[in-house]
């Protein structure tokens, strides 16, 4: 059955304009009844060339597909979702083969942040629905699959969410049309030759092709897609595994109980995931397999290249390993009587005990047989063959308007981020969508516009809940854009930081003033197959060694300008970004709780004032006691400040301003009166030199005559910035005594210092 939403078409719509996404759709009546007439007569006639339009065409209907779907829809675009299979999450139906999931459901953490606890969900997509969190569907810390397929099912219903199953895209191709949004169109035809045509393909079809590795006597290898998950069916056998990862020692773990002895070989040493901080790596629920390894216990772990193996079997059906030299050279066969071995000095070979079984773990790959050469989908280099060659943005790099998604789109962080995991691609599915939006509708990436003097909170509270930076470390950055002479900053979520470089035209915003960039990193020397991550002293724990931090930990870059794709090519290895005109490590924290006042906020606040050349000191009633000698403002001074308003001319003392700000009575102080409540310390000498801003409502700030000088507001804590701070973060200033502002960016400083100052209690 036919998705929501499709147009059966003959012709291909015009090109739209940006400002206006649905320009190219009839708007008459007329137009559609003839649209009509021409679907109707096309059906008819069974004509082979008619096709269904959609601006958008999603591949897949997996954890990615759907999640793509999901802000499409949100976003009321014109989009498809195909499934080959009768219901999503068809590969969860099968995978893992043993059932249970590595991604973990940790249900508790102890917070009520909704944000915060993703860090911890990775299961879950993105929605604003409460009922789709995965831990309503599984209560077990590593999940049964069959679950996910629950959850799945679910997400697509309960959204409604326009996917058409049972279809199986047999073959992409392009066709050519300068009026189309990329220059051409995306023509895809089913196992039924009905044909479809796109303006964009997103690919979420993920990686399902197994690996298969081909050498003589490889007709006996079972394969990890079908071979039994029954233990009893591996009862006092001897079995070999080709593999290492995940797949491999589960396979292992379901029938160490039962097995003579499970010997596994492949082309690289064992990477544990707690050394390498990849979530990829073998995780510790299947790592059996080494303790019986280490243990004495009979199994074992071999290192070979797998092409340079033979099996030969006997005529009691046991396998053999060999070396295809001895078979080759030999002139023999798979197939003889006698068994080929290593002879002489070799004759202590490590796999010369035959086995009952030899199973095959190698992982899978991309599917690219359904793709024209038009499209020139190429697979990647090295290590990353497995995957579709594409740019940082994860669009191809052969054909513009063709994005890939979801664990296919893993070439771009394979063994460093969570790229190729639900809880890592949720967040790139989402800003390919916000470059799609921006690309083609001209909706700028999502951003907020905020006083300078929540910078520091803006970026505490990222770094303390946000999920998209803890999970894609060193790949997804929040940009902060300074504005108005650094006097605000405009804050982006989650940007590609590969494609930085491109901000103006992927984004739709820009950088004239310089940038702050906020990333997640480990230590550049602390991960790796070969790192004790276990050793003493491995932590750190003062603020000013807080560049050897080991764990994850947030960095903050500084550039006076964007840097430039050359810059970007350039950068040191293992570096997600160019050299910095500064840098800022906010130390490692063991409950990754980034809120010491000392340790954490104060040195951020400092490393930011020195970028900024500008105080960003937030002084609160609660903190601060007025101490005032009180005096008349001199005559004709009064309103001297730059911006001064008609009321603050009409001022004769601080508690004057005060009291105008709060909307009550003005209030009568004696000399050397101390106030506390909602009141700020001010030499009556330099009051002439200020002035009374308003900002939103009630709230006011006291502004410096100098421009863009903000010292502190007067209300406590003004609404826009009540939104900024974290979850029990107070602000708490503990260092004494006074401490001069710096000078605005680009200005000197007056004669007579600066016109007002605050007393800490």
């Amino acid at each position: 059955m036919l998705g929501g939403g499709a147009i059966l078409s003959l012709f291909p719509p015009r090109r739209r304009s940006r400002s206006s996404p649905h320009s190219g759709r009839p708007a008459m009546a007329c137009g559609t009844l003839l649209r009509l007439a021409l679907s109707v007569s096309a059906l008819c006639a069974a004509c082979g060339a008619a096709f269904l339009y959609h601006d958008y065409c999603v591949l897949g209907a997996g954890p990615s597909g759907l999640q793509a779907a999901y802000f499409l829809q949100r976003a009321g675009r014109d989009y498809l979702v195909f499934e080959r299979s009768h219901a999503p999450g068809s590969f969860f139906a099968i995978y893992p083969r043993h059932r249970k999931l590595i991604s973990i459901n940790k249900r508790y953490t102890g917070k009520s942040n909704g944000e915060f606890n993703l860090r911890h969900d990775w299961n879950s997509l993105l929605s604003h629905d409460p009922r789709l969190l995965f831990r309503r569907y599984s209560r077990q810390f590593f999940p049964h699959a069959d679950a996910m397929v629950r959850y799945l099912e679910d997400f697509a219903a309960l959204l409604e969410l326009r996917v058409q199953y049972n279809t199986a895209i047999v073959h992409v191709t392009l066709d050519k049309d300068p009026q189309a949004w990329n220059g051409h169109y995306f023509v895809l035809t089913d196992q039924n030759r009905q044909n479809y045509k796109c303006s964009s393909l997103l690919v979420a079809t993920g990686t399902w092709v197994p690996n298969v590795v081909n050498f003589p006597g490889s007709e006996y290898v079972e394969g990890y897609e079908t071979v039994s998950i029954n233990p009893e069916d591996f009862a006092g056998q001897t079995v070999l595994i080709l593999g290492r990862g995940n797949s491999a020692f589960e396979t292992a773990e379901n029938i160490l109980g039962v097995t003579n002895f499970i010997h596994m070989v492949s082309r690289s040493r064992v990477r544990l995931s707690w050394a390498t901080h990849y979530v990829g790596d073998l995780r510790a629920i299947n790592n059996g397999l080494l303790d019986t390894y280490q243990l004495k216990s009979l199994d074992g772990l071999l290192e070979g290249d797998l092409e340079d193996l033979a099996i030969v079997k006997d005529k009691k059906g046991k396998l053999h390993i060999t070396l295809r030299f001895y078979l080759e050279n030999r002139n023999t066969s798979a197939g003889i009587d006698s068994v080929t071995l290593p002879q002489d000095e070799l004759d202590n070979f490590a796999t010369r005990a035959p086995y009952d079984r030899v199973i095959r773990c190698l992982g899978w790959k991309f599917d690219f047989s359904i793709y024209n050469r038009s499209l020139r989908m190429m697979p990647g280099r090295g290590n990353k063959n497995k995957y579709p060659q594409i740019k940082p943005s994860y669009e191809s790099r052969g054909t513009r308007g063709l994005f890939v998604l979801g664990t296919a789109s893993h070439s771009i962080d394979f063994r460093k981020s969570a790229g190729g995991f639900i809880h890592g691609f949720r967040y790139t599915t989402r800003a390919v969508h916000r470059l799609l939006e921006n690309r083609h509708h001209g909706v700028p990436w999502p951003s907020a516009v905020r006083p300078v003097t929540q910078l520091t909170n803006s970026i505490i509270k990222r770094v303390n809940e946000a999920s998209g930076l803890y999970q894609m470390f060193g790949v997804l950055a929040d940009i902060v854009l300074l504005r108005e002479n650094a006097t605000a900053f405009e804050y982006l979520e989650e940007y590609p930081v590969g494609i930085l470089a491109e901000l103006e035209t992927q984004a739709g915003r820009n950088a004239p003033e310089g940038l702050f960039v906020v990333v997640m990193e480990y230590g550049r020397n602390f991960s790796g197959a070969d790192k004790d991550v276990f050793y003493y002293n491995r932590a750190v724990g003062e603020a000013q060694h807080a560049w050897q931090s080991n764990f994850l930990h947030p960095v903050i870059y500084y550039y006076k300008r964007l840097p430039t794709e050359r810059e970007m090519k350039l950068r040191p290895p293992d570096w997600p970004l160019p050299r910095p005109d500064a840098i800022h490590h906010i130390v490692e924290d063991f409950l990754t709780d980034w809120t010491a006042p000392n340790a954490h906020i104060l040195p951020l606040r400092r490393f930011l004032e020195n970028c900024l050349s500008t105080d960003l000191r937030s002084f609160f009633a609660g903190n601060l006691s007025l101490g005032l000698r009180w005096q008349e403002v001199e005559e004709g001074r009064e309103g001297h400040g730059t911006g001064a308003s008609s009321s603050a001319n009409n001022l004769r003392s601080p508690c004057d301003a005060l009291a105008l700000s709060q909307s009550v009575t003005p209030l009568r102080c004696a000399p050397r009166t101390v106030k506390s409540a909602g009141a700020v310390c001010v030499f009556p000498k330099a009051f002439g030199n200020c002035s009374l801003w308003g900002v939103s409502g009630e709230s006011h700030l006291l502004f410096c005559a100098l421009p863009g000088r903000i010292l502190f507001p007067l209300h406590p804590h003004p609404p826009e910035a009540a939104s900024l701070l974290p979850a029990g973060l107070r602000e708490d200033a503990r260092t004494g005594g006074e401490r001069e502002a710096p000078a605005p960016r680009g200005s000197s400083r007056p004669a007579g210092g600066f016109c007002c100052r605050g007393l800490l209690r």
